[in-house]
């Protein structure tokens, strides 16, 4: 049995309706900013709780957008140092230094405490990553600190469509939230990315900056320093059919997850990313901590070679203070996300992952770690 890293599922039913959608938009004309964006916007929101919803290029450029409209330009954004290089290359691009913060072991997220260890009278935002569909239970507590510091709290929430943490969903805790629909994702639109916020003003501000600044799409007036960050009508067309399998696809991510943790529970120096409770996860990925005399590059190509199953990558495999186009500011004392990033793996999960298929991993990993231990000892 052959298992991918990740799986992009659309059926048959999907896929005829994505080209019905994209038909119109080509015999309309429409074929960027359109109706198909419009409802994608609406809907969007409206399964996200939020009042607004702004669609853009990317999840990178959604975070850019909001840097820029907070104004962060010559100040500081704190983020944590365990998340993707797009993050931190927002803030630089948005004209900001990125701060990096070490992580709760819990969460693989930030955590009231180190967030409050990174500011200083510099900072001008505070960016909290939603990894691997976790929301973590200090949001709040992260929320109240940046409330109380008067600094806004912005969401990368690019692995988090779809999750929350008691009842209240991921992107809208903040005054604002990104979330990309790149083709690994949950929901994907291919490319493309989303921005939520409840602040109409904000909405209004991100529509400027995704059309190159421009103060009304039609018109010639540049009034700020935007780009060119619109969603495709294309693009929209995937995401909008696609959001319509959320829920469909969380709970299939959600039972081979289930699956994993029974699998994984009496089985010694293996310890899940477990989501707190009451929330709902997504499971993007499904992060294990290794035992530390384990090899996770040895383990991920016995994994490969011998049983078939193909790892996905880490959340992350490096953190951001250690790559090396960031050295201008890394930060040492950064030692629980040193650790964790370098001791763990994600298990393939994707939508319509059969019990077989998760049965199979389970089996792989559980004789690759003997075969391991073995050796070690």
């Amino acid at each position: 049995m052959k298992i991918p890293a990740a799986k992009v599922v659309f059926d048959p039913r999907d896929i005829a309706r994505v080209q019905e959608l994209v038909a119109e938009s080509l015999e309309t004309g429409s074929l960027t900013l359109g109706p198909v964006t419009g409802r994608f916007e609406e809907e969007f929101a409206a399964r996200h709780g939020a009042a607004h919803a702004v669609a853009t290029s990317s999840g990178t450029s959604a975070l850019e957008i909001m840097l820029r409209t907070v104004g962060v330009e010559g100040g500081e954004v704190v983020l944590p140092t365990n998340t993707f290089y797009a993050t931190a290359a927002a803030v630089l691009h948005a004209g900001a230094r990125p701060v990096f913060a070490d992580i709760s072991r819990d969460t693989f997220a930030l955590s009231a405490a180190t967030a409050r260890a990174a500011l200083s009278p510099e900072t001008r935002a505070v960016i909290h990553v939603h990894i691997g569909g976790v929301v973590s239970s200090e949001i709040r507590d992260i929320h109240a600190l940046c409330e109380e510091r008067g600094i806004p709290l912005l969401e990368d929430a690019a692995h988090a469509v779809g999750c929350s943490f008691e009842g209240q969903f991921a992107g809208t805790f903040g005054i604002a939230g990104a979330f990309s629909f790149y083709p690994t994702k949950v929901v994907t639109s291919g490319e493309g990315g989303m921005i939520l916020t409840d602040n109409a003003e904000l909405r209004d501000e991100y529509k400027i900056y995704r059309d190159q600044g421009k103060a009304a799409f039609l018109g010639g007036e540049h009034v700020r320093l935007g780009s060119s960050w619109r969603m495709s009508e294309f693009s929209a067309a995937v995401g909008l059919v696609h959001l319509g399998r959320m829920d469909e696809a969380i709970a299939s991510r959600r039972r081979a997850a289930h699956r994993y943790d029974a699998g994984l529970d009496p089985f010694p120096g293996l310890r899940p990313l477990i989501p707190p409770a009451p929330s709902v996860c997504n499971y993007y990925k499904y992060a294990v901590i290794l035992p530390g005399d384990v090899d996770r590059d040895v383990l991920k190509k016995v994994m490969r070679e011998e049983h078939g199953v193909s790892l996905s990558g880490e959340v992350y495999a490096l953190p951001l203070h250690l790559q090396p186009v960031l050295a201008p500011y890394a930060r040492s004392g950064l030692p629980v996300a040193e650790d964790v990033c370098s001791r763990h793996v994600c298990l393939p999960l994707y939508t319509g992952m059969t019990d077989a298929e998760v049965d199979h991993v389970l089996g792989s990993l559980k004789a690759t770690m003997r075969g391991l231990t073995d050796r070690v000892g």
